[in-house]
């Protein structure tokens, strides 16, 4: 094992797949010349090309409508966006041409690729680059949707991805890249999509999330531990398809729920967890599951009321101590 970024485990991934498999590219605003808007793709261009690591125009509709024609012939691309923000442009060609090429054409034609970039807030980026997009991929048929909340689980991932015959997208969480955490280096190691994974086991109460919030999760189970009360965090890793047996032994384990998802309470994420957890643990929950998510209003720009709006640690105390009745 090695200590590595989250930023370089990704970089890993995509070289070890390219090395792997000449039919996969990189394409996107800045991947080539520039390494990337967030250095993930640091290096590539000198070891692989032009031709596989290719610089667009900031034309996200049209960058991702190249890729879904050269998935359609054969090849693996790998498109990134800048910000899943700016991908709204390109909506067309995922939802309405990547998803749904494969069923439209009869199995004529495998749509082998990948969406990638970062997804969700950061600091003071404000209203329209800090969305948590999870939700609106998952809703849609055809895709898969991953979001990896640390180094190893984001280098397992985006390979599982690459080598999928289905569009699959990659959530990125926007704070992450600068996170540090135990790799393994093998190139064979891959993590398969659809399983989740318990990063820390308890019998207290279930907290279930992904992505960014997995950190946010594993803060809160520090800090309750200290108050000996022992938690799971489960970390679901692949959104769609989504581990309903994972979610299902470990609230039937320890009989409460929280759920923990950076977008907004309404049609989240956390939802279709929820709806999961009463069709297959409602005999063995002691009490309602509750949301952790982020304030139903456009992010705000000023730091305390962004603060506020986040899900966060403390917000996720909370929500434990109430379902095990600690709390009013």
């Amino acid at each position: 094992m090695t200590i590595m970024s989250y930023r370089d485990a990704l970089n890993q991934a995509l070289r070890e797949e390219m090395k792997r498999d000449e039919s996969v590219f990189l394409m996107g605003e800045e991947v080539a010349e520039y390494n990337g808007a967030y250095k993930v793709s640091r290096g590539l261009l000198d070891e692989f090309g032009p031709k596989r690591i290719v610089d667009t125009p900031i034309t996200e509709l049209g960058f991702a409508g190249v890729g879904v024609g050269a998935a359609m012939v054969g090849l693996r691309p790998i498109i990134e966006f800048m910000t899943w923000n700016f991908a709204l442009l390109a909506l067309d060609q995922v939802v309405n041409a990547a998803a749904k090429m494969l069923y439209m054409s009869n199995g004529q034609y495998k749509m082998p690729m990948v969406f990638r970039g970062p997804n969700g807030a950061a600091l003071q980026l404000s209203a329209q680059h800090s969305q948590a997009w999870e939700s609106w991929l998952a809703h849609i048929p055809g895709l898969k949707v991953v979001a990896p909340g640390t180094p190893a689980d984001a280098k397992g991932l985006l390979k599982a991805a690459i080598r999928d015959d289905n569009p699959v997208i990659v959530l990125e969480g926007e704070m992450l890249y600068n996170t540090k955490g135990e790799v393994d280096e093998n190139p064979d190691i891959v993590i398969p999509l659809g399983k989740a994974e318990l990063k820390r086991e308890g019998d207290h109460c279930s907290i279930i999330t992904s992505g960014k919030m997995v950190l946010v999760a594993l803060q809160a189970a520090d800090q309750l531990a200290k108050q000996g009360v022992n938690v799971d965090v489960l970390d679901l890793r692949t959104i769609r398809p989504m581990d309903v047996e994972a979610i299902a032994a470990s609230v039937t384990k320890t009989n409460r729920a929280v759920v923990v998802e950076e977008g907004w309470e309404l049609c989240g994420i956390g939802a279709q967890v929820v709806d999961y957890i009463q069709r297959e643990c409602f005999d063995d929950l002691d009490a309602p599951v509750i949301r952790v998510h982020q304030a139903d209003v456009p992010m705000p720009y000023a730091k305390n009321l962004e603060k506020l709006a986040k899900p966060d640690a403390a917000k996720t105390i909370a929500a434990v101590k109430r379902v095990m009745y600690l709390e009013d």
